[in-house]
């Protein structure tokens, strides 16, 4: 099969020919149709001190994806062959502590699809029964299928806490920043702000229904609050940015009381002022991929029963290109000014 391979500790992938993944008893073999790009892969890509941290090779990265069951293992109980499906691509040791509470996503022995076992970025790859999930709805097309792993991302930070009539203030118009817009939307929140420094996903913001798209490198937080009317400051906010300036700002603009869930993974160590943290009563969440499997049923009942947000949640995909066209896809993704970015494996 064709796959995007790191074959040793360096920078850069291959596109070469290796072995298909064979399906062991309780695993599915799935044809990968489409793959998205995601800034993990950017990183094993460009192999910076995380990825050299973090990252065994050889491996065959890539975790966002697409497909259709081609082989099942014998005590497969419940996904078929030609089954439509995305996988999610924690793969927990179902022993722990959290494990048999019913927390998966907090599992301590956590294994990575495409960080610590081969990935997606190939024409086949496998991954254990219950972490397929099945596409019931017919709706999901093969690129909206592809990012339903960070769409659970978003939908994992923004149900973090109530949302019905709160301001919320989201900081980096990424592409899951930008699908959080339509889900604080659908979940009822009444203004909604994004902060960011690229024109081009501003605009994206814009057209996804945002109150207000903030360029904080000529606006300051303080005085969006103004334009859009409020008087206390913001009662939710996403961090999805990571970067060392939003958090911080973040913090100074939201009311007492205020909660914050933060998906962003800081580059460098973030200077806090504490003190306002406890004297505003502020909450901080941390939060990392998707909850598992509620994640997972939110998002399919989100799509299927609201044409507005399915549409929204698709418009973030704004590049495709065949797999063979894997460079240009990795330049578009780290250039930051559009969306999501979706490999065809159909294509060479």
């Amino acid at each position: 099969m064709k796959a995007l391979y790191k074959a040793r500790a360096a920078a850069g992938f291959e596109l070469v020919d290796r072995p298909e993944p064979e399906a062991g008893s309780h695993d599915v073999k799935i044809r990968v149709l489409t793959t998205g790009i995601c800034g993990t892969d950017l990183h094993i890509q460009s192999w910076d001190a995380w990825a050299q941290g973090i990252i065994q090779t050889p491996l065959i990265a890539g975790h966002e994806f697409y497909g259709e069951v081609v082989e099942v293992g014998d005590d497969v109980r419940d996904v078929k062959v030609g089954d439509r499906v995305s996988g999610e691509g924690h793969i927990v040791c179902g022993i722990c502590r959290n494990c048999r509470a019913g927390r998966r996503q907090m599992c301590i022995h956590t294994v990575s699809v495409g960080v610590q076992r081969d990935g997606a970025f190939a024409e086949y790859v496998v991954i254990p029964e219950i972490n397929v999930w099945v596409h019931q709805d017919p709706s999901v097309t093969p690129e909206l299928g592809a990012i339903f792993d960070p769409f659970g991302n978003a939908v994992h930070t923004a149900l973090s806490f109530p949302l019905v009539g709160e301001d919320v203030l989201i900081t980096g118009a990424g592409p899951i920043g930008l699908m959080a817009i339509a889900v604080v939307r659908h979940a009822g929140a009444r203004k909604i702000a994004i902060t960011d420094v690229s024109a081009p996903r501003l605009e994206l913001a814009r057209q996804l229904g945002v109150d207000l798209a903030i360029d904080v490198s000529q606006t300051r937080v303080r005085e969006a609050q103004r334009e859009l009317g409020m008087r206390e400051g913001f009662d939710v906010g996403l961090e999805m940015s990571g970067h060392p300036s939003a958090l911080p700002e973040m913090i100074d603009n939201m009311n007492h009381g205020g909660r914050i869930a933060m998906l962003g993974l800081p580059s460098q160590p973030i200077e806090i002022d504490w003190g306002k943290v406890v004297t505003h009563m502020l909450t901080l969440k941390g939060i990392y991929g998707r909850e598992m499997f509620e994640t997972w049923y939110a998002m399919s009942a989100m799509l299927s029963s609201n044409p507005a947000l399915h549409a929204n949640i698709s418009a973030v995909v704004t590049d495709v290109l065949p797999a063979a066209q894997w460079e240009k896809g990795f330049d578009i993704a780290r250039s930051g000014v559009g969306g999501k970015v979706v490999l065809d494996w159909t294509e060479f």
